[in-house]
C-alpha cells in the first residue's frame, strides 16, 4: 500500500486563479487583443488505443493530441476596425472571389510587431519559395496574471489562424446601449505552458 503524508504535500502556493486577471496579445491583431473580453485555455485531448486480450481488452494510452478551439470575444469599436481585421484575414485565406485576395494576403507580411520572427513579406505578385507562410499565420499568448497584476504564467499558442468570426446583430429596440462584442474562435499547431516566475 502506499504511503503518503499530508503535511510534506501541503501546496507552498494556496491562491486560486482569477478568471479575470489575464492579458491576451495575438501579434497579427493589434486592435483585436485591445478589446478581448473573454478567452478560453483550450481543451487537450489524448487517443486511446485498444489492445484485445483474451480476458478483456486494455486500454493504453496512444501518441495523437488533439487541441480544444481557442475562442475569443472582444468589443467592437464604432468604426468595426477590429472586426475588419479580423474579416480580412479570413477572406484572403478564403479567397471568395480570387487568388488575388490570397496573394494580397501574402504581401501583408507576418505580424506588425518589430522582432517578429517570421522571415520578410512577399513583394509584387512573386510568391517566394518555400511559400511565405508568415502572413497565413500568427502567434498569439495568453498571459496569467496573479493577485497582484503580474505575469506568473503564459500559454504560447504557434501557428494561429481563425476558422470563424460571429456575426453583429444590430437592433434599434433596445432600450439601452448594450455594445456590440465580436466573437472568433481560432485554431492552432499546439500550444505550451510556460512559468515566467514562481514567486
Amino acid at each position: 500500500m502506499t504511503e503518503t503524508n499530508v503535511y510534506t504535500r501541503e501546496p507552498s502556493k494556496q491562491d486560486y486563479a482569477s478568471p479575470v486577471q489575464f492579458r491576451f496579445k495575438i501579434n497579427k491583431l493589434p486592435l483585436t487583443e485591445y478589446f478581448v473580453q473573454t478567452c478560453n485555455l483550450p481543451s487537450i485531448t489524448l487517443d486511446e488505443v485498444s489492445q484485445p486480450t483474451r480476458l478483456q481488452t486494455i486500454k493504453l494510452p496512444g501518441s495523437t493530441l488533439s487541441f480544444g478551439t481557442l475562442d475569443l470575444s472582444f468589443l467592437v469599436d464604432e468604426n468595426l476596425n477590429n472586426y475588419k481585421e479580423l474579416h480580412d484575414w479570413m477572406i484572403g485565406l478564403g479567397s471568395p472571389e480570387s487568388d488575388e485576395q490570397f496573394a494580397a494576403l501574402l504581401r501583408t507580411g507576418n505580424d506588425r510587431f518589430a522582432g517578429s520572427t517570421a522571415s520578410s513579406a512577399v513583394t509584387g505578385s512573386n510568391i517566394a519559395t518555400p511559400l511565405n507562410e508568415g502572413a497565413i499565420y500568427s502567434d498569439a499568448t495568453l498571459t496569467i496574471l496573479n493577485s497582484k497584476n503580474i505575469a506568473k504564467t503564459e500559454i504560447r499558442f504557434k501557428n494561429v489562424y481563425p476558422t470563424a468570426l460571429g456575426s453583429l446583430s444590430y437592433d434599434v429596440k433596445q432600450s439601452d446601449v448594450d455594445y456590440l462584442q465580436g466573437s472568433a474562435s481560432f485554431s492552432y499547431m499546439y500550444y505550451e505552458i510556460v512559468q515566467v516566475s514562481t514567486t
